[in-house]
């Protein structure tokens, strides 16, 4: 039994097919273009298998609550072509199989609680730190979502004392993505992360905002095991400097679970936690039809 899963990206789109234990059995890429071009390829590759049904993680924001007229689309994203577009409604009709439907950030959560960092556990937290910030959540075997889906990059945190950069958020400018995704460490140092390996000052700020970030998510949601994604997390120093930080922040009035470097990792699935939680989520979309 196959299912297929989509990670949408605003770069690009992954599609792949696995089996019920999320094992891929076959990926592409596509570039991200208009609608038309880009799911023309998506429908083009699915088109080959007998999938039972399909999850797609999207890039956001997107519609999640399944009371809503736009439930299944993208909504106000940056990358207008995509504005409004019913991308779990295309796929659903262009295949004629149920499409399970969440964020880019709600699947890699998935994929890591099932198969990754976070398995065996029933809570975890999954951020990505790259062009922007993104969190998923799962609490209690669910995926955290209400009316909408979280935005959790956009929180607010205080301002390094040594840090005088405005922020590149346009609608915040100093929230948390607006100070610490890849673009503000760019333009606030004139290069981007990874030529900066070298240079400590621009880590241990980045690491204090998400430290801080990490206590509000800690206090608020308390996950089982957190997991730090994307292209800024390449820069491995981040991680001590992180847990370091979040200690003293924290100063005592919550237990953490120790070691900090066990509670707070790398991604187990690497570049394929998106991918895998995309073909679980469609697992889940054809379970919840044979009920």
């Amino acid at each position: 039994m196959l299912f297929g899963g989509i990670e949408a990206g605003g770069t690009k789109f992954v599609c792949a097919v696995g089996d019920e234990n999320g094992n891929i059995q076959e990926r592409v890429e596509f570039l991200t273009r208009d609608p038309g071009d880009t799911m023309k390829d998506v429908t083009e590759f699915f088109s080959r298998f007998e999938v039972k049904a399909l999850g797609i993680a999207s890039f956001g924001p997107i519609d999640v609550n399944p009371a809503s007229e736009t439930y299944g689309y993208i909504t106000t994203t940056p990358k207008t072509a995509w504005q409004h577009y019913p991308i779990k409604q295309t796929m659903e009709k262009a295949l004629g199989v149920p499409a399970g439907f969440t964020t880019d950030v709600n699947g890699a959560a998935l994929g890591e609680l099932m198969l990754g960092a976070a398995k065996g556990l029933d809570s975890c937290l999954y951020i990505t730190v790259g062009t922007g910030i993104g969190a998923g959540a799962i609490v209690k075997g669910q995926l955290l979502e209400g009316w909408s889906h979280p935005e959790m990059g956009h929180i607010l945190v205080r301002r390094h004392p040594d840090d005088h950069y405005e922020g590149t958020c346009p609608f915040h400018h100093d929230c948390l993505e607006g100070l610490a995704a890849g673009p503000a460490i760019e333009a606030r140092w004139g290069k981007k992360g990874k030529d900066l390996a070298g240079h400590p000052e621009v880590w241990k700020i980045e690491a204090d905002y998400l430290a801080q970030a990490l206590m509000q998510y800690i206090l608020i949601v308390s996950p089982k095991k957190i997991i730090l994604g994307g292209g800024v997390m390449h820069q491995k120093q981040l991680f001590p400097l992180i847990h370091q930080r979040l200690g003293e922040l924290i100063n005592g009035y919550a237990k953490l679970p120790e070691p900090l470097s066990e509670y707070i990792t790398a991604p187990g699935l690497g570049n394929d936690a998106g991918i895998t939680g995309a073909i679980l989520l469609g697992k889940q979309a054809y379970e919840n039809t044979q009920k």
